[in-house]
């Protein structure tokens, strides 16, 4: 049985559709991101999940139970730490957790929940003077509160700086270690790099794909290898571009980036060794998620615009029509 399924999930605001035939499984122990731009729906669809807001179609189970029909149940069994989330300015740490805590059945032991997330010493402390990083902290050991066999973390690590953000991938790594599923959104492509088994892109409110991470780099415009040097002396591109291994050459100033195939490293540094020319500055980069998440959401924007336009010109038209008639 799957973690979480949802199946062809629509949440409508009015005339806006937030999140439109949505569906993707996550397995039991896996960690699976949600990646999407702002606005897209990711958070929609969590709560959904979560059974904070009732989807107006499709369906949705967390380990077989309905989050609306079943909703006691799911609370007991899915721990949540949503975006927009925030304590009162002057709760203290233990405080929260208890009050957490109380909302359980088996509830964690709020001592050694406090020692796990290294909250220990700001255990008395009040939420309103806490760090952004012991804010995300004390996120994450509330999310944990219940024992939760599944947990979803909505954008953990916004507004934390890099060696913070670090320290929370490392929550995430011990939250799966000990057993529990991780739903995780982000936007951060080398968060989903190095926490996720699989992702799922979301954009204008639709799946557009799902993937392991290699997979979806693999999907970029740029699949392969890219290189970026400066060369000892001028390099014409059509020759570097007869070679079978070079899909493109961009001139960026004094620098030549190369991209191609997985072999392509290798023929442009012995093709230039064998004209003695140097690759000064030498730059290797693999196709990355980055590179694929915008080109998947690129193309599905450029298609909501055009459908937009055309929508737009059809009504223009249909008016011209009932004035002239």
């Amino acid at each position: 049985m799957a973690a979480i399924e949802v199946r062809n999930l629509t949440k409508t605001y009015g005339d806006t559709t937030a999140v439109a035939d949505v569906s993707f499984e996550v397995g039991a122990g896996e960690i699976f991101g949600i990646l999407g731009p702002n606005g897209a729906g990711k958070t929609t669809t969590v709560e959904c999940i979560s059974g904070l807001r009732m989807p107006d179609g499709g369906e949705v189970r967390v380990l077989g139970l309905d989050p609306g029909r079943d909703r006691e149940e799911v609370r007991q069994l899915l721990g949540v730490q949503l975006q927009e989330s925030q304590l009162p300015a002057k709760i203290q740490v233990r405080e929260a957790l208890e009050l957490y805590a109380s909302f359980y059945r088996e509830p964690a032991d709020v001592g050694r929940l406090l020692t796990q997330w290294d909250l220990t010493a700001k255990a008395g402390a009040r939420f309103g003077k806490l760090s952004g990083g012991q804010k995300q902290r004390l996120a994450v050991a509330l999310a944990m509160v219940g024992n939760p066999r599944v947990v979803v973390l909505d954008e953990l690590t916004t507004g934390l700086d890099p060696h913070a953000r670090r320290v929370a991938w490392e929550m995430v790594e011990q939250v799966r270690a000990a057993g529990v599923t991780v739903l995780l959104v982000t936007h951060f492509m080398e968060e989903a790099e190095r926490l996720c088994d699989r992702v799922a892109i979301i954009d204008a409110g639709r799946v557009v794909a799902v993937d392991t991470p290699a997979g979806l780099a693999a999907r970029g415009p740029a699949a392969g290898q890219r290189m970026r040097f400066r060369p000892s002396v001028p390099v014409e591109d059509a020759l570097l571009l007869a070679l079978p291994e070079v899909r493109g050459v961009e001139r960026h100033g004094a620098y030549l980036e190369v991209t191609g195939t997985s072999e392509v490293i290798g023929a442009v540094t012995a093709y230039l060794a064998r004209r003695q020319i140097i690759a000064a500055e030498l730059r290797v980069e693999q196709s990355s998620l980055d590179d694929a998440f915008i080109a998947l959401t690129t193309h599905t924007a450029a298609a909501a615009t055009a459908d937009a336009a055309a929508a737009a010109a059809a009504a223009a038209a249909a008016n011209d029509t009932a004035e002239e008639s």
